[in-house]
């Protein structure tokens, strides 16, 4: 039932910090991976996992999301190139200066509607955008799944209390609004999508800090975290695999419209 052989799937921000294991995810269980994302940080991924999981195929578009029609391009040539597209991953996310991450402008009281509409068009448009190119195409085949990652601030709001005392380190309003905005997408494209034998489903991670790049986080952040999730640790990126892998697969064959939580408890403890 969690065969993807020959399955080909979509991930996008293929090369974040999730995108990554999730694709390895995908590839260990026979699929073959397209990753979109940007510069040679893309190109670099798809030569390594290739060579990694030759019986597979992967692939990649190398685009800035923010151009809308280049984006709809090399979604609707991804189209062309595969028989099937079987499995959408929605996962990218700016998480730059640009949509108010970690400068001053993304305080709640000095942003822009320009800072806030990119917060938008990352969290939300990006993925709604592959969703009307990718699922019309799953629904004229009448098959498919649809995976949209939203997060535990979807559900709760990120506490200052956690970066207090921390210059320029935050959350900004537009990754919770934008993540919020996930789960109604999810459940409207569930809602239309179904009749179609198409699935839409979401995935609300926890805290999964990246400590293994250049820009780790704050001890203090870590202690912080720690403390909050009812399983003592924070969550690494191998814990999302089993919910793709489920949700991408026919395991999950009467699935939609549902948002799985992968925190280690940290909602129940809200």
């Amino acid at each position: 039932m969690f065969n993807l052989k020959g399955k080909n799937a979509i991930i996008t921000g293929g090369a974040g910090y999730l995108g990554r294991s999730m694709a390895e995810g995908l590839l260990q269980q026979g699929a073959n991976v397209i990753l979109f994302g940007r510069g040679q940080k893309i190109i670099d991924l798809r030569e390594e996992l290739q060579d990694k999981y030759r019986k597979c195929k992967v692939s990649y578009y190398d685009v800035d999301f923010y151009d809308t029609d280049k984006y709809k391009s090399c979604l609707e040539d991804c189209i062309k190139k595969n028989k099937t597209i079987d499995v959408l991953i929605n996962n990218s996310f700016d998480f730059s200066n640009k949509s108010g991450f970690n400068c001053k402008e993304g305080h709640l009281e000095n942003m822009s509607k320009e800072m806030f509409l990119n917060g938008m068009d990352s969290g939300i448009f990006w993925a709604f955008l592959s969703m009307q190119v990718i699922g019309f195409h799953m629904c004229k085949n009448k098959s498919g799944s649809i995976i949209n990652i939203s997060s535990v601030y979807g559900h709760v709001s990120p506490t200052y209390k956690l970066y207090e005392g921390l210059k320029d380190t935050f959350n900004p309003i537009t990754y919770s609004i934008a993540k919020s905005g996930i789960l109604a997408l999810t459940r409207y494209c569930a809602d239309n999508y179904g009749r179609f034998n198409v699935r839409v489903n979401s995935i609300s991670p926890g805290m999964y800090p990246n400590t293994t790049g250049k820009n780790k986080p704050d001890s203090r952040i870590m202690k912080r975290l720690t403390n909050k999730i009812p399983m003592v640790r924070i969550g690494q990126v191998e814990d999302l695999r089993g919910i793709i892998v489920f949700l991408s697969s026919d395991a999950s064959s009467y699935c939609s419209g549902s948002d799985f939580v992968v925190d280690g408890g940290f909602l129940c403890s809200k």
